[in-house]
């Protein structure tokens, strides 16, 4: 029989490619996602605009993004621009940038009947002003880059609460003021054989409490150490 008259079921079809199954990483970035997932990025972006890196008009579009999501994939492409967000699994973080190597003075932070922290990677300023009135503030410098052999704080809380948690092995000087208020610091303990041994950072902090209370801690948070962050 001639090759043309190869009957047609007989005739080879070209293969239908087979779809590769999805990736541990596509998997992931389709995950559902929990209320207190949607909560620590909500803090990331308010965390943001309390920086500057968001205007609140941002802010406000990325919130209501951001309760409207349901899978992890929605909530890496709202911080992708921003430090300590959610990640695609396997990639870096990303790294602030900022204008200057260093900052000697930082842009003072006023908490009025409101919240603010810096935590994370952030840009130690050598000099930081904090006026906190019926609010809280968090510095974390456990994680944060420390510029400066000498830092100065300078901490005036009225009916709030500031916490500041130094790295461990850090010196504190401290200048207290508490009226009606306390001001208290936790003392070195034993140093963590896991960490890296670096200079230590001088923190120089004078707080002034008025029916409020300021917080030195040492060491990362119990959630980091516990790799719970």
């Amino acid at each position: 029989m001639a090759q043309d008259e190869v009957p047609q079921d007989n005739r080879p079809q070209d293969a239908v490619p087979t779809p590769a199954p999805p990736t541990g990483d596509e998997l992931a970035l389709r995950r559902r996602v929990s209320d207190l997932e949607r909560e620590e990025v909500a803090d990331v972006l308010r965390e943001a605009a309390g920086e500057g890196r968001l205007s609140y008009g941002e802010l406000e579009e990325r919130l209501e993004t951001l309760y409207a999501s349901k899978t992890y994939g929605e909530l890496v492409q709202l911080t992708a621009d921003l430090p300590n967000g959610p990640r695609i699994p396997g990639a870096p973080a990303v790294s602030p940038q900022y204008s200057g190597a260093m900052v000697e003075s930082g842009p003072v932070i006023n908490a009025f009947m409101s919240e603010t922290k810096r935590t994370g990677n952030w840009l130690v300023p050598q000099r930081q002003e904090v006026n906190a009135v019926l609010g809280d503030v968090t510095l974390d410098y456990t994680e944060a880059q420390l510029p400066y052999d000498e830092v100065y704080l300078e901490v005036k809380s009225i009916l709030a609460d500031v916490k500041i948690r130094v790295p461990q092995n850090a010196i504190v000087h401290l200048d207290s003021n508490p009226i009606l208020g306390s001001v208290s610091e936790q003392q070195s303990g034993s140093a963590d054989p896991n960490t890296p041994t670096t200079r230590p950072t001088t923190f120089h902090i004078r707080g002034t409490a008025i029916l409020a209370e300021i917080k030195i801690k040492r060491g990362p948070r119990l959630s980091k150490r516990l790799g719970l962050s």
